[in-house]
């Protein structure tokens, strides 16, 4: 074991005194093993930081939620447009029926939104505001944290009560630093009580809906002021169905579609005018599309390793001629083959680690670039270190066991002559 470890500390010693004895040479013949691995670690370190991104915006879906709509998420809209577009928008009597026939169903929640409106509070004015209306169980669905205040009670929702909460950005331009809770704001031209204020989200491009920036009333509150009905292009609609703790995703869906055909009185032969969306969906698509990406920042940095590996193995066989006659003199005094053969491999290995290394801190410095450039964070994750560490020792095994295996092979007494 002790002969072992020597073995290493001597390839280790060999590698750097060769690094430090041409340090252009070996410069330029490491140059590929960095480019090799910035491409394949930068590519999927910002791969993996836009999906996950994505997926936390997407995450405000939930991934127990089925939502309801014209069209499935997983087709191109370019595509059968027409098709779709004729189908009706899922309706108040859709969320009805639901609540009325599902069993596997935890809550459902109808919501409508618009835009286009004014909210005041003195002086200050918020034009073309984006105004939520939901149904009671809608904080079943959508976990929104409040900073301030609180929800609807059941009969302010009932009665429609002229109550709302605001979004944090909104707050913020309204009331500044007035406590906004208990304040009357003018919307639609009538007084409304702040009774909450939503958690600040943050910036990010990928939140579907913005709830900084919302401003939100109960259901029987908007139909007051909005024509509510499906065919009102002004508004835009979602149906939401969360299912119960246990259940199977696939069987909701079953027997949602056989409650919106039920409810919307399509015959046995009629095919589904609504499509039943899930986060699953979109997760699928991103998973697709972000292997391609990750395939083709590969393949460049396999073309960039190869030349690298070209370039590690050339210095290799060069160390080894240098060597040769010091080869012969460690046989002589009884070396064993794989001593030999271990020193060059693992100096082809060390070498082709400070590559990687030297390519992974320049991949650290683009995602802090990125970072402050983008509303978002790249990060360089320890599962992608590794891989990079892990892809440099590979490439120094490939590139150093030939001239490892000729080196061990030098037949002692010509090796000394040479």
């Amino acid at each position: 074991m002790n002969t072992f470890f020597k073995v290493i500390l001597e390839s280790i010693r060999q590698a750097y005194q060769s690094l430090v004895a041409n340090k252009l040479r070996t410069f330029l013949s490491l140059l590929g093993i960095v480019i090799g691995i910035f491409c394949i670690i930068a590519i999927k370190s910002a791969v993996d930081s836009f999906q996950d991104n994505i997926v936390n915006g997407f995450s405000e879906l939930g991934s127990d939620v089925v939502y309801i709509d014209k069209m499935p998420w997983d087709q191109d809209p370019g595509e059968n447009y027409w098709k779709y577009a004729k189908r009706p928008d899922p309706s108040y009597e859709d969320y009805e029926a639901i609540m009325k026939r599902s069993k596997l169903a935890k809550a459902a929640a109808y919501v409508i939104f618009t835009g286009g409106r004014s909210i005041k509070y003195r002086s200050n004015l918020v034009s073309n505001a984006f105004i939520m209306g939901s149904t009671y169980e809608y904080p079943e669905i959508q976990d929104l944290e409040m900073t301030k205040g609180r929800y609807f009670t059941n009969s302010e929702y009932e009665t429609g009560s002229n109550k709302v909460i605001l979004g944090a950005k909104v707050a913020e331009q309204l009331f500044n630093d007035i406590e906004p809770i208990n304040k009357e704001v003018k919307l639609f031209g009538q007084k409304f009580l702040v009774i909450g204020v939503l958690k600040e989200e943050g910036e990010s491009m990928f939140n579907l809906i913005n709830f900084d920036e919302v401003i939100w009333i109960g259901y029987n509150s908007l139909k007051k002021y909005v024509n509510v009905d499906p065919k009102n292009n002004m508004i835009g609609q979602m149906l939401n169905i969360k299912m119960k703790p246990g259940k199977d995703m696939e069987d909701l869906k079953y027997e949602l579609a056989g409650i919106l055909r039920a409810s919307r009185s399509l015959k046995p032969t009629e095919k589904d005018d609504f499509a039943l969306n899930t986060l699953s969906l979109l997760t699928g698509i991103l998973d697709s599309v972000f292997g391609i990406i990750n395939l083709a920042g590969g393949l460049i940095g396999a073309f960039a390793l190869l030349v690298g590996m070209i370039s590690v193995a050339n210095i290799m066989f060069v160390s080894v001629k240098e060597r040769t006659s010091l080869i012969g003199v460690k046989k002589a005094l009884g070396a064993k083959r794989y001593m030999i053969l271990l020193e060059f491999l693992i100096e082809a290995i060390f070498l082709c680690i400070l590559g990687g290394i030297a390519g992974l801190i320049l991949v650290y410095v683009v995602m802090k670039i990125l970072t402050n450039v983008f509303s978002m964070d790249f990060a360089l994750s320890y599962s992608n270190i590794m891989i990079g560490i892990v892809t440099s020792v590979v490439v120094g095994i490939i590139s150093g066991v030939v001239p490892a295996i000729r080196a061990s092979r030098l037949d002692p007494v010509v090796a000394m002559r040479s």
